[in-house]
């Protein structure tokens, strides 16, 4: 019993603490942030399994977190507002061509790498953009102004 409720408050600070690491895939981490990942998760097994090198140890700490997942999705499933809350929101970075450092900064993400996604997705320029959304999951979705409009498209409003 020991094992399920140390690995219950592991998940639980390890949850927050991705959550306070912001939006990013794992194709957008640096060398060092993908290290830290690794060895966060040999930090976490000693905290859960503790002395415990069992077979029985090791699978209590695995259902324990699989479980919380599971949870975590139904309440994110069942309750819409708790889906905000645990999530995330998406967040407009570049509204009608122009680059919204405010948002960015909330994000930790770098005009540089705004760019580098734009190119990925083959975007030239800032200006052919009419609407750019970093998604909860850390992707970026960007939407293109059509025939070259002064603007967003009139219906994008509700984004902002």
């Amino acid at each position: 019993m020991d094992i399920v409720i140390r690995a219950s408050i592991m998940f639980a600070v390890l949850y927050l603490l991705l959550r306070l690491l912001g939006k990013r895939e794992l194709g957008q981490m640096t060398p060092f942030e993908l290290v830290v990942l690794i060895v966060l998760g040999d930090l976490i097994q000693q905290g859960v399994t503790h002395n415990d090198f069992s077979l029985t140890g090791a699978m209590l700490a695995i259902v324990t977190f699989a479980f919380w997942g599971l949870v975590l999705s139904w309440v994110t499933y069942l309750f819409p507002r708790a889906e905000k809350l645990l999530d995330g929101e998406p967040r407009v970075i570049i509204r009608g061509g122009e680059l919204l450092t405010e948002n960015l900064r909330r994000d930790r993400m770098t005009r540089a790498e705004v760019e580098s996604e734009m190119r990925l997705a083959g975007i030239a320029r800032m200006s052919d953009v009419a609407w750019a959304i970093l998604e909860p999951q850390g992707r970026i979705s960007f939407i293109k102004r059509e025939g070259g409009g002064d603007g967003p498209p009139p219906d994008a409003g509700r984004l902002v």
